[in-house]
């Protein structure tokens, strides 16, 4: 089962790791491709879900709630997300102002709650890292979000080019638990420009995980174990989306690889 999906241009509603992905417990992701006018709706069923809009305006109906004309950005590398969570067993209908496209972010929970946007300037923004690992992390779900929803954790983050980050080398797959969480993770990424590339490495400290897989813009990956540092090319910046959940609650303490610790000691 391929942990790595190549990006497809597709119109429409395109499900890139499924409810059924047998590798994630608990989360699901898809792409939502919309023209100008156009319209589609969902159920939430079993799964919390966030509407992050990569590009472009929207407006989004659930229980009760619509807000119209959300996003604007014209690329992930022009400004902080504009995100609408969706509960659990409830349905959403999105309607495109403009061109757009919506990444589809789903978390297994059971406990319902109200939905909520999160806006641009509601995204905290944190600088971090060092020599060539330095990113900017936008935490859309994550603190602010404490009470407000039952798993899901959600961010973005941007390597400038030539950058690495989840650098020094972590993972968060409960081996080392209780200090290590266990928890799921899936990133979608987004290159400027389009053309450049970058390189997801992947490994477990027994070698039966080992490789890295050549990041290209809209590529997705799913990560149930190991360690996964990203880095851009020279010229290019990479850009990706990710969100998290499991069994361990929503607090992040990840387990970094000892080989590399001493890069903080520098």
């Amino acid at each position: 089962m391929e942990r790595f999906v190549k990006a497809v241009d597709q119109k429409g509603y395109r499900d890139i790791f499924s409810e059924e992905y047998e590798l994630l417990e608990y989360l699901a992701f898809g792409k939502l491709t919309l023209d100008k006018g156009e319209t589609f709706s969902a159920d939430t069923s079993s799964f919390e879900t966030a509407l992050v809009i990569l590009t472009g305006t929207a407006t989004v109906e659930t229980e009760g709630e619509k807000w119209k004309h959300l996003g604007g950005r014209k690329s992930v590398f022009h400004g902080k997300a504009t995100t609408v969570y969706v509960p659990c067993q409830s349905s959403y209908q999105i309607t495109a102002d403009t061109d757009v496209k919506i990444a589809v972010c789903k978390v297994k929970a059971e406990n319902k709650y109200q939905p909520f946007v999160v806006r641009p300037e509601e995204v905290v923004v944190h600088k971090r890292g060092e020599k060539e690992w330095n990113r900017t992390v936008n935490d859309i779900i994550a603190d602010n979000a404490d009470g407000r929803v039952h798993r899901m954790v959600l961010g973005e983050t941007v390597n400038d080019a030539g950058q690495w980050s989840g650098y020094p080398p972590h993972k968060h797959d409960g081996e080392f638990a209780p200090e290590e969480p266990n928890l799921e993770e899936i990133y979608h990424y987004q290159v400027n420009p389009e053309q450049g590339f970058g390189v997801q490495h992947h490994y477990t400290k027994d070698g039966k995980i080992d490789t890295a897989y050549p990041i290209r813009h809209g590529d997705s990956f799913a990560i149930d174990i190991g360690y996964h540092p990203v880095g851009a090319a020279g010229g290019y910046q990479v850009y990706y989306l990710w969100f998290m959940a499991g069994e361990s609650g929503r607090n992040l303490n990840p387990y970094e690889d000892p080989d590399h610790k001493w890069l903080h000691e520098q």
